[in-house]
């Protein structure tokens, strides 16, 4: 199995430093754009909560990117949990691939 070894941007992050400082935006303010609560932000900023569908074109709709790049961010970062996480490894590792011919 391919394991990453740096941890991958988290969605927190990136929109943290790299949108909210920047734009000099506040969670709240963020939120009142989006139309959802100031909690639902700072769980993303604090990677309490994934980033969903619904979410990531929020987003994208507000900083003019698309739904995709956070998505990427979110199943980078997942990903790197599940390959770094020794409970869930021993659980993915449980599984039997398929024997082709």
């Amino acid at each position: 199995m391919f394991k990453i070894n740096r941890k991958p941007t988290t969605v927190g992050e990136m929109l943290t430093h790299e949108f909210l400082e920047p734009f000099n935006l506040s969670q709240t303010k963020l939120a009142e754009r989006m139309g959802v609560s100031p909690r639902l932000v700072n769980e993303l900023c604090r990677n309490k909560r994934a980033v969903t569908a619904d979410t990531a074109l929020m987003l994208a709709r507000v900083f003019g990117n698309t739904a995709q790049f956070w998505l990427n961010l979110q199943q980078k970062a997942d990903l790197w949990e599940a390959m770094h996480d020794a409970r869930r490894l021993e659980r993915i590792e449980k599984a039997q691939p398929l024997e082709f011919a």
